[in-house]
């Protein structure tokens, strides 16, 4: 009896809500548009409603009309016409619909079931990879969780988008930056003339954010978090590694209070500071600024954190060389480290694509600049960290001539040098530097060229 109740169970499926939808379809070509972006062939269990709906869906594609009479010539067409059945059964579907007035919710039954079905097969999958026994304990949790997060992304990874697919979602997107002023596809880092430069940080691009130690690569990646955070009201993720939450709080307040960072770290503050830090605290509180500092954190531990938030928008990592690898660890010979920061910049890359927000990764350079005659960072001072520079699509440097030179005429004037741009064109961007309040800003260049 066990046996027998095993072969006629079937996967998650309504047959119902499928000739429901297809039915409406068929009888109200109006609510085709409703249905489209939210089924794709896949979700059908039965093969021939997936033939139906892929039939239905290339007509509205092209602009066709739809109907019993249409369909079944396009499907007759397609080689997908059996005389016996198709045109009975396309008559079916229209007789027993009893409304379009309810496809959506006919289309959310059969999304749903689908999204079951992923969720078996996900299993399957995973028990599969368990009992093989094939590679480390912690790879095998990071695809375990690929695949589960696939089914929550309600797409598999191995899917192939066809051009037309995308198309319309590219034309949506250049409609909404033609009715802003700024026509920036990505979001604000908070600097106009980077902006311009990079246009802006953009949805999967991993940025790499480098320079020496002291240079304020950390500043300048929470004054971008801070921008993105207030200007988009969404969620922004920053694991950091090296300092505490206090430590980057205490700076967070200072760019946005404009007290002296020194007197927040030591408590000597006046009683205008106080106004300040209460309107400072009063915004701050508003923002989803979400702070992780655990300092053994790998890759994989971010981007399943990542997953679990709502609306997010960016994430910030500072910094590389102090993060783990999947199998925690973090030392050893030049060659295996360089291999293991090259596999995690790697890591990070799949996961801007998939999370499809920008993440701004910082980086430290190696001293080869110092060796030089002109100490601004180039490309190849990366090299010892092995392939982050094919990685990123966008490599900045951080470079303040009065931090070697203390004569300099460019008193708390950084340069940001776009090295590497995948959408545009590289230079560099000069930027007040503000130390006090660690804060980088749009250098006013109004009386450059006056005296």
């Amino acid at each position: 009896m066990a046996n027998e109740d095993l072969l006629l169970r079937q996967l998650p499926h309504s047959l119902e809500a499928e000739q429901a939808v297809l039915g409406s379809m068929l009888i109200d070509a109006g609510c085709v548009k409703d249905i489209m972006d939210k089924l794709r062939p896949s979700d059908f269990y039965l093969r021939q409603n997936q033939e139906i709906f892929e039939t239905i869906f290339s007509m509205f594609t092209h602009g066709h009309p739809i109907d019993g009479i249409t369909v079944c010539g396009e499907m007759q067409k397609a080689g997908l016409y059996e005389e016996e059945t198709t045109r009975s059964y396309l008559a079916q579907l229209i007789e027993i619909t009893p409304t379009s007035a309810n496809a959506q919710e006919y289309a959310a039954i059969v999304r749903d079931k689908a999204i079951l079905r992923a969720i078996s097969q996900a299993a399957s999958d995973i028990v599969a990879m368990v009992q093989e026994g094939v590679g480390e304990t912690e790879a095998l949790l990071e695809a375990a969780e690929q695949k589960i997060y696939a089914v929550r992304r309600g797409q598999s990874a191995q899917d192939m988008v066809p051009l037309q697919q995308v198309l319309p979602d590219v034309l949506d997107r250049l409609g909404e930056m033609s009715e802003h002023e700024n026509h920036l596809p990505g979001l604000s880092t908070g600097l106009s003339d980077l902006d311009k430069k990079i246009t802006g940080l953009n949805n999967s691009d991993l940025i790499l954010l480098a320079a020496r130690p002291g240079m304020g690569k950390t500043s300048m990646a929470l004054n971008m978090a801070l921008s993105v955070a207030k200007g988009e009201q969404k969620t922004v993720a920053v694991f950091s590694l090296e300092m505490s939450r206090e430590q980057l709080v205490t700076r967070i307040l200072s760019t946005e209070a404009l007290v002296e960072n020194n007197r927040l770290r030591t408590g000597m503050l006046r009683e205008t500071d106080w106004e300040k830090i209460a309107g400072a605290a009063t915004v701050l509180n508003r923002l989803d600024i979400r702070i992780d500092d655990n300092p053994l954190l790998s890759v994989a531990d971010m981007n399943a954190k990542c997953r679990r938030l709502d609306n997010l928008c960016l994430v910030v990592v500072d910094y590389l060389q102090l993060m783990t690898s999947a199998g925690g660890s973090r030392r050893g010979g030049s060659d295996n480290r360089q291999q293991v920061v090259s596999d995690m910049s790697r890591t990070l890359k799949i996961m801007a694509k998939e999370l499809n927000v920008p993440v701004i990764c910082l980086s430290q350079l190696s001293r080869a600049n110092e060796k030089r005659d002109d100490k601004r960072p180039m490309l190849s001072d990366l090299r010892e960290s092995g392939s982050i520079e094919q990685d990123a699509d966008i490599v900045l440097f951080l470079y303040r001539d009065d931090y070697y030179n203390e004569e300099s005429e460019e008193r708390n004037v950084a340069e940001c040098i776009v090295a590497k741009n995948r959408h545009g064109e590289t230079g560099k961007v000069r930027l007040q530097w503000s130390p006090e309040y660690t804060q980088f800003s749009t250098l006013d260049t109004r009386y450059a060229n006056e005296g």
